[in-house]
């Protein structure tokens, strides 16, 4: 069992990494949990702020953010990190789904904009597509 636990290691080691920011704190840690299963690597956070001050931003393969938080919203993230050439795909999930919010996101770029509580196969198909580019996505809420 033992050189099966290090053969493992590298393969963890080098996992997508996707991050996760989220003002609720359940609704973070309930991705999370989810988003591991999906085998992908996890980073949290519970504001823009944070996760811009971090170090994993140019580790982050996929992003996906609240669209409403306190402080700079996920569109607002979405505008700062396409300006500063950080060309990361974005998910943005909302509990206050709004049409001309979504049409301007995805116009702008954004993969997909989800509605609260988001479907676990959304959001799959969503990361799947943002992990493959150049693929289009049937729909993108």
């Amino acid at each position: 069992m033992v050189g099966t636990s290090k053969r493992l290691e590298p393969a963890m080691l080098d996992r997508t990494l996707i991050s996760i920011i989220d003002d609720d704190q359940l609704f973070r840690e309930s991705m999370r949990k989810l988003v591991t299963l999906l085998g992908y690597a996890v980073e949290e956070f519970p504001s823009a702020a944070d996760f811009l001050a971090s170090n994993v931003l140019p580790k982050t393969a996929c992003l996906v953010t609240d669209v409403h938080m306190p402080g700079m919203t996920g569109v607002e993230l979405h505008g700062l990190l396409v300006k500063l050439g950080h060309t990361i795909p974005t998910i943005l999930v909302t509990a206050y789904p709004d049409e001309a919010v979504r049409d301007q996101a995805l116009k702008d770029g954004v993969i997909c904009y989800l509605s609260k509580p988001v479907d676990d196969a959304d959001l799959e198909r969503c990361l799947r597509s943002a992990l493959k580019p150049g693929k289009p996505i049937e729909e993108n809420s």
